[in-house]
C-alpha cells in the first residue's frame, strides 16, 4: 500500500466536481462531498481510489473554488475560548447579560447553535456580508470538524462565522439574528483529511486588510480550546440526526477589540496549517 504525507490529502470541490489532492496528484472523483460523508472509512477509501487511479492528474481547480459543502448543515459552539467568553461579557453588559455567558463557559453543556446551510455557505475567494442593520461586525476564525452521518470527525476545514457584536450584546435571544444571515458563513479553501487528529500546538491566525494595508492580526492555538472536538460532537449528535453530515465550527479566540468593525471592502484571510488559507472580501 502507497503511503501518503497525513498532511497532503486534501478534498476541493469546484465548479467542475470533487477534486482530491494527494501530496503532488489531483485526481478528479465522481463522488460528491455528500456521498463522501457517509463512509465510515473516508481516508481508506481515498486511498483506495488513489492506488486505483492510472490516469495522469486532472487540472488544477483553484480558479472555481467553491465551498467545501453541499447538503450539510453548518453548525457553532460558542463560549469555547476564555477570550471569547470576556468579548460575550463584553457584549452583554448593557443587557445585563455578563453573568450569562460566564455561566455558559463553565457549564457542563456547551453552547451549540445553528449557522447555515451548506447552500448558502461562501467558499474562498468569495464575499461574505456585513448586516446592515448592526453597526459592530467582527469575523471569527474558527477551526471546522467535517463530522461524518455516523458522527465520527473525518476531516477539518476553516470557518468564519460572521458576527454583529452590537445585535448580539443586545439581548442573548438575538443571537441567531447577529449570526445567521446572508453571506455570515464562509469554509474552505478544502477538507483536510489527516491520518491522525491536528495535534494541539496547531495555530490559527487571522489577518484583515484595508486599502492594502493590516488593520489586524492575530493568532491563537488550539490549546486554547475549552472543550475538545469529540466532546462537542457529542453533544451535537445527541438527538439529532444528520444523513448527509455536519460541520462544526469550534469557536474562535481570535476576538478583535471594541474599537474595531468591519468595513466593506475588507480582506479577511483565516490560516490554519496544513489546511491552508481561506480569503474572502466583504461586502
Amino acid at each position: 500500500m502507497l503511503c501518503y504525507n497525513s498532511s497532503g490529502m486534501r478534498l476541493y470541490r469546484s465548479k467542475s466536481g470533487t477534486y482530491l489532492h494527494l501530496d503532488d496528484r489531483r485526481l478528479r472523483l465522481e463522488e460528491s462531498i455528500d456521498s463522501l460523508l457517509t463512509r465510515k472509512d473516508l481516508r481508506a477509501h481515498l486511498e483506495s481510489r488513489a492506488e486505483a487511479e492510472t490516469t495522469p492528474s486532472s487540472p488544477r481547480p483553484e480558479q472555481d473554488l467553491l465551498a467545501p459543502v453541499l447538503n450539510q448543515e453548518i453548525w457553532a459552539a460558542g463560549v469555547t475560548y476564555y477570550r471569547s467568553r470576556d468579548a460575550r461579557m463584553e457584549e452583554a453588559e448593557t443587557a445585563a447579560g455578563g453573568d450569562f455567558y460566564d455561566r455558559v463557559y463553565t457549564a457542563e453543556r456547551p453552547e451549540l447553535f445553528y449557522k447555515s446551510p451548506g447552500h448558502r455557505a461562501i467558499g474562498p475567494g468569495g464575499k461574505v456580508r456585513i448586516r446592515r442593520d448592526a453597526a459592530w461586525n467582527v469575523p471569527e476564525p474558527e477551526l471546522t470538524l467535517v463530522i461524518s452521518s455516523h458522527g465520527k470527525i473525518v476531516g477539518y476545514t476553516i470557518g468564519n462565522d460572521m458576527s454583529s457584536r452590537d445585535i448580539e450584546g443586545q439581548n442573548p435571544l438575538y443571537l441567531p439574528q447577529a449570526k445567521v444571515y446572508d453571506g455570515s458563513a464562509a469554509v474552505g479553501p478544502c477538507i483536510l483529511v489527516p491520518e491522525e487528529p491536528l495535534p494541539a500546538e496547531t495555530e490559527i491566525s487571522m489577518s484583515i486588510q484595508r486599502g492594502g494595508a493590516a488593520v489586524f492580526n492575530d493568532s491563537i492555538i488550539l490549546t486554547a480550546l475549552k472543550r475538545s472536538p469529540e466532546e462537542l460532537v457529542e453533544y451535537l449528535y445527541r438527538e439529532t440526526s444528520y444523513p448527509c453530515g455536519c460541520l462544526l465550527m469550534t469557536g474562535t479566540g481570535i476576538v478583535p477589540p471594541s474599537s474595531f468593525t468591519l468595513a466593506t471592502g475588507d480582506e479577511i484571510r483565516i490560516r490554519i496549517d496544513p489546511i491552508g488559507t481561506l480569503v474572502n472580501s466583504v461586502e
